[in-house]
């Protein structure tokens, strides 16, 4: 044997696995899957959160290996301090540093269990005890700066007065009237039914009745023999429910109901807010069309309606989502949100009705309200001013409109401002930029580094990004849309194609985030030899009501057209292999899965659908009439959406994939698929998951995408 022969692939071999040159890392499944909310998170902040009426921003930190308080005043330019944890009450077992919560500059609590723990601060230490001890089945719970508690137990509502005595405010034997929880199937922004005044002296609430809705069966399989347990599900064009608010005193104990109307009682109840003195109720009336709406004002103790305050039409729909913002300080003043102008923005109304001007102006749409600067008369939000892809902080006055950017950096942004809305918390992430965290003074004058989380993700071999904007079916509009190609890419070669899409409405894939491709499965496959394609056409969000009404009465068509375009788009890539075309989505991009293998046959050589909606009009009123108006109003729309009749057009392979419990897109769509499937002789893969709702979490998911995974290298490979 020649020496130097044998000896010099060994030295190759040695250096190449030397510290120097270690070989970069690939995803596990379960890193690709939930790695970027577990082990794969990029540090951030722990528990920070603003003290009311200071400029003092509480965090988590852990130093000798102990979790502890770190207060920094940037105010007084006090620099950090530590607060002591305190004895907690007998017998109450934390076992580490809780997320707390303010009642007012002095009072903090955290739920523990069903025990809320009360803390006042004094010199730097809490002095903890035991505020109250809830059932075991307390739902919703509501704690108030007033130390009233308000929670349900099944469809009931209970409150703890300041005599910690609980009251059962709510006397339903009927389970199907329902009260204290989200109403409208959380639609319209509603993610409670519980409304302290104030200054917690009132409480409102949501009276749900659903005893006119159908019972809908949602089976239990992991008791012997499996149970049906039934759920009201009002489906497109049926009844829907019965929505009442409701106002109790705790002084009294007299429960007052709004006069909100009789004629319509099926209409929807949005946008709850209380005045700053508690005498009336704002309410938005948006008629069941959902192409009208009324901005009426209650009195709180009589219910009685004291008037309108404006109405707002569209020829499509109207969608509140958010509540009034009173301006701080002004009881007769308030921001109201309106997409009017074809974008979501601010407009600054009085109590009698009148619009003093309209606040924020743009093609861009506003996203959140974070804060309001009071010495300044400036409301602090964030929106995609600068571009669809992202999200910035700006102060906004109120006297003349002027918009002031207030973060630095690309990226998509959040903020949490102090009470006095002098500083804002802001932690961002972009691509290449892991999360980063600072506080900045909201007239741009000042920032603070508080972190720069190291990549998380640095010790993998990670796949190139790129993004790629195209023309709509329209030939006008842009599109965004990722391209993640394969690892180690070689232009040369012909690779298989995985389109991901969603493109629903209020939902957006694409963002200029961190990681770069927006989902680490679409690394992992791109590890594993394909292409993924990833875009949002138009019906999706972030664009204003043009882009997102396009696909009024007609789902499924525009966007179908527009996720053409980007597969015409990658035909024309040259490294792309068009007989090797695979596409995947979940719930409204599991029925545009599904319709492209129906619809436009021989496009994709296989699909996986999870959770779709197969004919629109069994999904539920709220989300469907907005969209489709009803099966009555709409025939045609809803006869070409629906997918059940033409199972006889699938070419290439199919794999449905379903919770059995999934109470939000109903099992019985694919159900019903599966049926229609066997009654043409068409042949379709199927997979569910026991227990599991409407989407597949834990460590559950992690089988699901490596079942989604398998499929595509079957038949893509």
């Amino acid at each position: 044997m020649n020496y130097f022969k044998s000896i010099l692939p060994l030295m190759a071999a040695a250096i190449l696995c030397s510290p120097a040159h270690a070989q970069k890392k690939l995803f596990t499944m379960a890193e690709a899957t939930n790695g970027m909310s577990t082990t794969l998170v990029p540090k951030g902040i722990k528990g920070a959160v603003w003290q009311p009426g200071t400029d003092i921003l509480w965090q988590v930190e852990k130093k000798n290996n102990l979790e502890q308080w770190t207060l920094t005043n940037y105010a007084e330019k006090a620099g950090s301090s530590v607060v002591e944890q305190g004895t907690y009450p007998e017998g109450e077992k934390v076992t580490s540093i809780p997320n707390i919560k303010w009642l007012n500059k002095d009072i903090a609590y955290f739920i523990n269990g069903k025990n809320i723990i009360e803390g006042h601060l004094n010199n730097n230490k809490f002095d903890w005890s035991r505020l109250a001890t809830l059932p075991e089945n307390a739902e919703n719970i509501t704690v108030d700066k007033s130390e009233r508690i308000a929670y349900t137990v099944e469809n009931n509502l209970w409150l703890i007065d300041k005599d910690k005595k609980a009251v059962k405010v709510t006397n339903e034997t009927d389970k199907a009237i329902v009260c204290g929880r989200a109403v409208h199937r959380d639609e319209f922004g509603i993610d409670r039914g519980i409304f302290f005044s104030p200054k917690g002296n009132l409480v409102a609430y949501y009276r749900m009745d659903q005893t006119m809705v159908k019972d809908y069966p949602v089976v239990k399989w992991d008791v012997v023999p499996a149970r049906a347990d039934m759920v009201k599900y009002p489906m497109a064009g049926g009844a829907s429910h019965e929505v009442t608010l409701r106002v109790f005193d705790p002084a009294t104990g007299n429960t007052v109901v709004l006069k909100t109307g009789e004629k319509h009682k099926d209409h929807y109840l949005t946008c709850v807010t209380w005045s700053p003195d508690e005498k009336y109720i704002y309410v938005g009336i948006l008629s069941r069309e959902q192409n009208h709406l009324l901005l009426n004002k209650y009195n709180a103790k009589t219910g009685e309606k004291v008037n309108t305050l404006f109405e707002e039409n569209d020829n499509k729909y109207v969608h509140p989502s958010h509540p009034l913002m009173f301006v701080p300080g002004v009881d007769n003043e308030f921001i109201w949100w309106s997409e009017r102008d074809g974008f979501a923005h601010l407009y600054l109304y009085n109590t009698d009705g009148k619009l003093i001007r309209q606040i924020t102006k743009g093609s861009w749409v506003v996203n959140e309200i974070a804060g309001y600067d009071k010495a300044a008369g400036k409301v602090i939000l964030t929106a995609a001013k600068e571009s669809p892809l992202e999200k910035h902080i700006y102060a906004v006055s109120l006297d003349n409109e002027k918009i002031e950017r207030v973060d630095k950096g690309a990226g998509m942004h959040s903020a949490v401002c102090s009470e006095d809305g002098k500083y804002a918390l802001d932690v961002y992430n972009a691509a290449g930029v892991p999360k980063n965290t600072y506080v900045r003074t909201t007239d741009g004058t000042k920032e603070i580094e508080l972190m720069k989380s190291p990549d998380p993700l640095a010790d993998y071999d990670r796949p190139e990004v790129r993004n790629v904007t195209i023309k709509a079916a329209d030939g006008v509009t842009d599109l965004y849309g990722k391209l993640i190609l394969p690892l180690h890419f070689d232009s040369t070669k012909k690779y298989p194609v995985i389109v991901y899409l969603y493109n629903g409405p209020n939902v957006q894939l694409l963002h200029n985030s961190f990681p770069e491709s927006g989902n680490l499965w679409y690394e992992y496959m791109a590890q594993h030899g394909y292409i993924i394609f990833t875009m949002d056409g138009r019906g999706s969000w972030n664009r204003g009501t043009a882009f997102e009404q396009a696909t009024f009465r007609k789902l499924g068509e525009v966007e179908m057209d527009d996720q053409l375009k980007g597969v015409e788009y990658l035909k024309k890539l040259k490294y792309v292999d068009a007989a090797r075309m695979g596409v995947h989505g979940w719930s409204f991009g599991g029925f545009m899965t599904t319709s492209l293998m129906l619809k436009h046959q021989g496009v994709f050589k296989c699909a996986v659908a999870g959770g779709p909606v197969m004919d629109w009009s069994m999904y539920e009123v709220m989300y469907t009439e907005r969209y489709m108006d009803t099966p009555e109003e709409n025939p045609e729309g809803y006869k070409k959406s629906c997918l059940l009749d033409k199972v006889k057009n699938l070419q290439g392979k199919l794999m449905l994939i379903h919770g059995t419990s999934d109470d939000v897109v109903v099992w019985q769509h694919s159900i019903d698929f599966i049926k229609k499937s066997v009654d043409e002789g068409v042949q379709v893969d199927y997979f569910v998951y026991p227990g599991h709702e409407h989407n597949v979490r834990g460590k559950d998911r992690v089988h699901l995408m490596q079942k989604i995974t398998n499929y595509f290298d079957d038949y893509l490979k």
